[in-house]
C-alpha cells in the first residue's frame, strides 16, 4: 500500500514470528505502531491498543481456515475465519470516526461458503455500517508467477460510479447472486482490466542453488521421489524435458491411500500456502534432458519472489517464512487494488458525474 502512495500507521497480527518479519524490513521506529495482540483483545478495548482515528482506509485479511473443506467449514461462525466480527466492532466503536474506505480479503472460497451466506453476511454487517460495498476477485498471476486467487471487499460510504461494462475477469458470474440481492447494498466501481495472467516465469526467478548444495535431496531421496510419480506425472516430464533447464513445482499428494506427487505442466508456481497441512509445502524439480532428476524444497528467497517482495530481509529460520508468507497478500496485487481503486476513491475521482 505504501509503494501506491498510503501510509500505514498502525497493524496488528497475533503472530510473534511475522511480527517479527516486520521489524526485520521495516524497522524499530514502526514498533509502536504494530500491536501483537489478539484482534478480539483489540476490539475489546481499541483506545487501549491507540487504534487511530480519522484514517482514510482499514484494511483487513482474516484466517481463511474455517472457509475450506479442511477447515470443516464453519465459515464466518469459526474460531479462526471468526475474527472477522472482530474487525467489524473495531469499526462500529469508531462511531463518526470510521475510515471512508474498508478493504477486506480472503480467498474465492470465501463466496461460496455456507452457499454464499457468509459473504451475505459479512456485507450486511459493513452495510449497518453505512459502507456499500463491492466485490472483486484478483489474482497474483496478473503480476508474478503463482496461481493466487483472492477475494477482496471494498466498502464505501460514498459510493462510487457504477461501471457499465461487466467485467467478467474482476467479477465472475459466480459472483453475480451477491450483486443481485436486493437486500445488500452492493455497487460495481468501474475499474480497469488488471494485466493478464502469466503463463510463465517460474523458472526465471528460481532461486540460484547449486546442485552441490545439501538442500537437493540425495539420491535415496530421490529414487523415492521417483517410485511416487504415476505415468501421467513421468510422461508429463518427459514433455517438459529438453535441452534447456525447466523448472516445475510439485505438491504431494495422497491418491488411493499412497502418497503420490503431482508436478505443474505449466511453469507458473502452485498457490503459497502456510506450514501447516500435509499438501503446503512445494517441492522444485529440476527437469533437463539427458540429466537427472533433481528436487528439493522451495527457499525463502523463491517464497519472498512469488509473493512480489524480491529484497526482502528474510528470516533465518525457513519455517518463518513459510509462514509470513504463505499467510500474505501478494505485494502487486495490493499495490494494483490501491492505485486503481482505494485512492481514486478516497480523492473522489470516482464519485458519480
Amino acid at each position: 500500500m505504501e509503494a501506491a502512495g498510503l501510509k500505514v500507521t498502525w497493524a496488528n497480527d497475533l503472530s510473534a514470528d511475522k511480527h517479527d518479519m516486520y521489524l526485520r524490513n521495516f524497522g524499530q521506529n514502526v514498533a509502536s505502531h504494530y500491536k501483537l495482540a489478539d484482534i478480539k483483545s483489540i476490539a475489546e478495548n481499541p483506545r487501549a491498543y491507540e487504534v487511530p482515528r480519522n484514517l482514510s482506509v482499514a484494511w483487513a485479511s482474516f484466517p481463511c481456515t474455517d472457509l475450506s473443506l479442511a477447515g470443516g467449514r464453519k465459515g464466518l461462525a469459526g474460531k479462526h475465519s471468526g475474527t472477522f466480527w472482530n474487525f467489524v466492532t473495531i469499526l462500529e466503536k469508531l462511531g463518526a470516526d470510521r475510515p471512508p474506505v474498508v478493504a477486506l480479503e480472503n480467498v474465492n472460497g470465501f463466496a461460496t461458503s455456507h452457499k454464499g451466506e457468509d459473504l451475505r453476511a459479512a456485507i450486511r454487517a459493513l452495510n449497518g455500517l453505512g459502507y456499500s460495498v463491492d466485490v472483486v476477485t484478483l489474482d497474483a498471476r496478473s503480476w508474478v508467477p503463482q496461481s493466487r486467487p483472492r477475494l477482496f471487499l471494498v466498502g464505501a460510504l460514498e459510493v462510487p460510479e457504477q461501471t457499465q461494462f461487466l467485467s467478467r475477469f474482476l467479477r465472475p458470474r459466480w459472483l453475480d447472486g451477491i450483486f443481485a440481492d436486493a437486500a445488500l447494498r452492493t455497487h460495481q466501481a468501474s475499474l480497469p482490466a488488471p494485466p493478464e495472467h502469466r503463463n510463465s516465469g517460474w523458472t526465471s526467478i528460481v532461486d540460484d542453488v547449486p546442485l552441490s548444495d545439501p538442500r537437493w535431496w540425495d539420491n535415496q531421496r530421490m529414487m523415492k521421489f521417483n517410485s511416487e510419480l504415476s505415468p501421467v506425472q513421468i510422461k508429463k516430464i518427459a514433455e517438459i524435458s529438453s535441452t534447456r533447464v525447466a523448472y516445475r513445482t510439485a505438491y504431494r499428494r495422497t491418491r488411493d491411500g499412497k502418497p503420490a506427487w503431482e508436478i505443474r505442466a505449466d511453469d507458473i508456481a502452485g498457490c503459497l500456502r502456510t506450514a501447516g497441512g500435509g499438501s503446503s509445502k512445494q517441492a522444485v524439480v529440476r527437469i533437463q534432458e539427458g540429466q537427472p532428476l533433481r528436487a528439493r524444497w522451495m527457499t525463502s528467497v523463491e517464497y519472498a519472489r512469488l509473493m512480489g517482495a524480491d529484497g526482502y530481509v528474510l528470516p533465518e529460520r525457513p519455517s518463518q517464512a513459510v509462514m509470513g508468507f504463505g499467510d500474505a497478500v501478494c505485494v502487486n496485487t495490493v499495490q494494483w487494488l490501491t492505485e486503481s481503486y482505494l485512492i481514486p476513491l478516497l480523492e473522489g475521482k470516482m464519485a458519480p458525474k
